[in-house]
């Protein structure tokens, strides 16, 4: 992988508006960033107080900690986290399969691609808690805030800045709360990480059956990218499987953002209800290009995360209340599979209803 060019086209795409970016995304005057970084300081010190108290997840990293970005620095931040965690993997695979110049040709070739997806992300992400730097004293307590996508979204609907901007901070200070409040979510999540990377295979042949899979489902009438985009077509069964777990893990912790958001702003964000419809909205009416890009890439399959997550939750309190639900966080085994987020009625099931005592 050739960081340096994912960076490159990265920065390239996210200035540059690409794909369906958000209209009003110019630059921003100093007195907005001051705005951004007083009211951003403020919500995310409220929101950790509202989502300890209606999640109990309480964070053992010290308080979290604002931080406004441009798309840059996003782009710029997230190019180091994915290669910390990517490397050591991808380095491996790559010596190990291919003779240079090709494995160099390679490299670039994925760091383009790479550069591609952040560089759409970079235009359309909000907040952002980086879970690689939960431990270690240098950012363990950061939650960041992409500046000119906030300010964007808020001049074309017309929110009321400050409480949009808290609204936001509830949902990235929940995540922060779960990997650093629950202990053996992070390395977990890791573990699963290195699991889909070890699965990886470079072989021509895996990619002659794909196409051919991908053939057959259109045939069908389905959408061959639908559950992990080209990555889902190229695994082997094995590392679907993993794949599957972490989509059922990101489909939990996305849709309790979203809930924790909705739920706990209610005195300091009274329009709530109206910003999480509006950003549903704006999740299911992408153009064409930007939906093409997400299908192959499989970040169409993450925004489904976020309503699987919310309906998992509403079923399993509904049916066995929120005692039933706070038990997903006593280990990994608690976590449910795709297949319960889908039908929560299995994970209910599963874990059972818990004891009332009386009273």
């Amino acid at each position: 992988m050739s960081w340096e060019t994912a960076e490159r086209v990265a920065t390239w795409l996210g200035e540059g508006r690409p794909l369906g970016a958000a209209a009003g995304a110019r630059p921003l005057d100093e007195s907005t960033w001051r705005s951004l970084r007083d009211d951003f300081s403020e919500a995310t010190a409220r929101a950790e107080e509202l989502v300890v108290e209606a999640t109990g997840l309480r964070s053992a990293a010290g308080p979290a900690v604002a931080q406004v970005v441009d798309r840059t620095e996003w782009v710029r931040a997230n190019v180091v986290s994915f290669r910390r965690l990517l490397e050591p993997a991808l380095t491996q695979l790559q010596t190990a399969a291919l003779p240079e110049p090709l494995a160099g040709a390679t490299r670039t070739v994925t760091g383009a691609q790479l550069g591609l997806v952040l560089g759409w992300m970079a235009t359309r992400v909000l907040g952002q808690y980086d879970m690689l730097f939960a431990e270690g004293a240098d950012s363990g307590g950061m939650v960041s805030y992409v500046g000119p996508n906030i300010v964007a979204l808020e001049r074309r609907h017309a929110f009321p800045p400050r409480q949009f901007r808290m609204w936001i901070a509830l949902h990235e200070v929940t995540h922060r709360c779960q990997f650093t409040g629950v202990p053996w979510l992070r390395g977990h999540f890791l573990s699963l990480v290195d699991q889909g990377l070890t699965g990886m295979s470079t072989d021509p042949r895996r990619f002659a059956e794909a196409l051919r899979r991908a053939g057959q489902a259109v045939r069908s009438g389905r959408n061959p990218f639908e559950d992990a985009g080209m990555l889902g077509l190229v695994a082997p069964p094995e590392q679907l499987a993993v794949i599957a777990r972490i989509q059922a893990m990101m489909s939990l912790l996305e849709g309790h953002g979203d809930v924790t958001m909705d739920r706990v702003g209610s005195d300091d964000v009274p329009d709530a209800a109206w910003f999480s419809r509006v950003l549903h909205e704006r999740r299911k009416h992408a153009g064409i290009l930007t939906r093409l890009l997400m299908q192959l890439v499989g970040l169409e399959a993450k925004m489904r995360q976020y309503e699987q997550g919310e309906r998992f939750i509403a079923a399993v309190e509904s049916t066995a209340g929120p005692e039933l639900f706070a038990r997903v966080w006593e280990g990994p085994e608690n976590l449910p599979s795709m297949e319960e987020i889908r039908q929560p009625d299995l994970w209910v099931a599963r874990l059972g209803t818990p004891t009332v005592a009386a009273g």
